[in-house]
């Protein structure tokens, strides 16, 4: 059996049920609160359940595992493992990150934690924890593991397209009168994960334009290992669909795949959002 386990947090989202290793990942969940109850996120509360615009809605806050909860899982995984690799939501958009760092410090006995701030979140963070557990299941040390998701986490680009500018208000990531203005108007801005924080970098005109702008996009890189299409509610199911004969043509051996928008990213960035995760092929990693 491993002595070497992976803590991530309820965010990520995996290509797939199984991979190599999934039996050594294990999820903390953050929580959600709604008006006046508070939901386990993936359990409790779906992305349908959230109004399209908050400008005149009670909104819903993402909030992360307390010291204690992490803990309390650091004991128990502590019991079973000698070294405990936790791979996390970027800390530019949930503090998940520094409770943990919290938690470890207070930790005693043998187990080490080690803490990664992954600087992104749903796909892209699943992808880092499947090649974390692929190592480990593959025999490498932690440092080695530390060493692999570290230099991964540059070969990860994400870009979301959202319309509900409100929620980005209320997560901190935009001026309040341009998230109210430009929702009325029915803007909408395409955001890149930049180090971990939403970057603005231009304005989508048209649901055409936001599939011309998504496979733009797509093809700035030519050794790609993954793609993923991640898409909010309602589902852009035409666009996603275009979207993927475009990727299916450009690069049919790359393993593509298609996810709805969690819960938790969507009470950052809205639930009416659509996104794409790239992950770069590195093989000197």
């Amino acid at each position: 059996m491993s002595q070497i386990c992976i803590l991530t947090d309820s965010t990520a989202q995996f290509s797939g049920p199984v991979f190599p290793g999934h039996e050594l990942v294990n999820i903390i969940p953050l929580h959600i609160q709604l008006k006046e109850q508070q939901f386990t996120d993936g359990k409790d509360l779906k992305t349908a359940n959230l109004p399209p615009s908050v400008r005149n809605h009670t909104f819903p806050k993402i909030i992360p595992p307390t010291v204690g909860e992490f803990c309390q899982v650091f004991n128990a995984l502590g019991r079973k493992y000698n070294e405990i690799i936790t791979i996390l939501i970027s800390a530019q958009l949930n503090p998940a990150y520094w409770a943990a760092q919290e938690a470890a410090t207070t930790m005693r006995g043998p187990v080490a934690i080690h803490i990664i701030d992954s600087q992104t979140t749903a796909v892209g963070l699943g992808l880092l924890v499947q090649s974390a557990a692929e190592a480990i299941e593959n025999g490498a040390s932690s440092l080695r593991i530390n060493r692999l998701v570290r230099g991964l986490i540059p070969r990860v680009y994400t870009v979301f397209c959202v319309q509900s500018l409100t929620y980005l208000y209320h997560s901190g990531h935009l001026d309040p009168a341009q998230a109210i203005i430009g929702e009325m108007l029915g803007i909408m801005p395409f955001f890149i994960l930049e180090n971990g924080r939403l970057v603005p970098i231009q304005k989508i005109r048209n649901s055409r334009h936001l599939v011309d702008i998504l496979h733009e996009f797509i093809t700035e890189f030519s050794h790609l290992q993954h793609i993923a299409i991640i898409q909010g509610v309602p589902p852009y199911e035409q666009e996603a669909r275009t979207l993927k004969e475009r990727i299916n043509g450009d690069f049919p051996s790359v393993h593509l795949s298609e996810h709805n928008l969690g819960v938790s990213l969507a009470t950052i960035l809205g639930p009416r959002s659509m996104g794409v995760v790239a992950m770069e092929y590195c093989p000197d990693v």
